[in-house]
């Protein structure tokens, strides 16, 4: 599914670090920080895995995932997803690329996006 323009004319927009959520195998959550990170083609979003613990191990064992994201004028941005861990390839090599090299960079995490939200209002029909 393609990201929806409103999403990504927001993503221009935003401010303050993105939340990314995870959850374990027994569904317990993990909510992060991230602040490098990236929209790549028309469906994900990629998170550099900096210094990534509990989200690494919970996106190995096949953990889902969401982003939230506000704008500058404090709307709101969700995205739901798939996920999959990179260390080579095109979009690792991408992350590499805006990834400040002051960071590690092990490896690149892309939410495939399957919904979408501002708010409550869900845009993905």
């Amino acid at each position: 599914m393609k990201i929806p323009e409103a999403v990504k004319e927001a993503w221009e927009r935003r401010e303050g670090p993105v939340i990314l959520a995870t959850a374990d195998g027994d569904g317990r959550p993990n909510v992060i920080y991230v602040t490098c990170v990236s929209l790549y083609g028309d469906d994900r979003l990629v998170v550099a895995d900096n210094y990534f613990d509990k989200t690494r191990k919970n996106i190995k064992a096949g953990s889902k995932g969401a982003a939230l994201f506000m704008t500058n004028d404090k709307k709101a941005y969700q995205l739901k997803g798939a996920l999959e861990y990179h260390i080579n390839g095109p979009v690792f090599e991408d992350m590499k690329k805006w990834n400040p090299p002051s960071h590690p960079g092990h490896g690149a995490v892309a939410l495939i996006v399957q919904d979408a939200f501002s708010g409550a209002k869900r845009l993905i029909p």
